[in-house]
């Protein structure tokens, strides 16, 4: 089992290493407090879960008239698009233009019916990881539960065989191997949001911590 103690402190740590404030960058495409990269850094809980594509599953549940379970087949048979987004982590580093395939968030919520009284959601993941979101933002265009990047199936080590694309917050409120959406009227604070990570999370607000709230 993970180390969970020196694994919170450590990605805390790379979170806050810098000074404060943070200057703007050149490039007018990376936030304040980020530095370009041009690989791909693997973080998470220390769990890596492999899921076959015949056992994964995406439930959809809460505040919805339809309760919907996808299978791999059915969520691949829905409309696909191709985005090309920028991808900020709040441990200071932003690779640009990451070429995702996947399907719409929104389309997915479509199918479950939303109440009008769902008005936060929760990301569930294999590995026991959450987040959370208002509805708001998991309606916008860019929003993704992403199959591929660069054209090839996403690695287990980012995620695959799904993981949830959200390039208007830092990285952590996209949800590597993501089994399940649950829909609230209030607010629920996801994994690092009750230790310390601020609950909105926009990079061009440098929003990392709950002391900044």
């Amino acid at each position: 089992m993970p180390d969970w103690k020196k694994l919170i402190e450590g990605k805390i740590a790379l979170a806050k290493r810098g000074a404060k404030p943070s200057k703007a960058n050149e490039n007018a495409r990376i936030p304040a407090g980020q530095k370009q990269v041009n690989n791909f850094p693997i973080l998470d809980l220390g769990i890596k879960p492999e899921i076959a594509l015949n056992s994964w599953s995406l439930r959809v549940y809460g505040l919805v008239e339809h309760d919907i379970k996808l299978d791999w087949a059915q969520f691949q048979a829905m409309p696909q698009i191709t985005d090309i987004s920028d991808f900020h982590c709040v441990t200071r580093w932003s690779q640009l233009d990451m070429d995702w395939q996947g399907v719409r968030v929104r389309d997915i919520l479509a199918l479950a019916k939303p109440l009008n009284s769902a008005y936060f959601a929760t990301m569930h993941s294999y590995d026991g990881y959450t987040t959370n979101l208002p509805m708001e933002a998991l309606l916008d265009d860019d929003v993704l539960l992403a199959h591929s990047v660069f054209g090839k199936a996403l690695p287990r080590e980012h995620g695959g065989p799904v993981r949830m694309i959200v390039p208007k917050r830092y990285a952590w409120k996209g949800a590597k191997w993501i089994k399940a959406i649950e829909l609230h009227e209030h607010d629920k604070r996801g994994f690092w949001e009750v230790r310390g990570y601020h609950n909105e999370a926009d990079p061009w607000l440098e929003q990392r911590f709950s002391d900044d709230e």
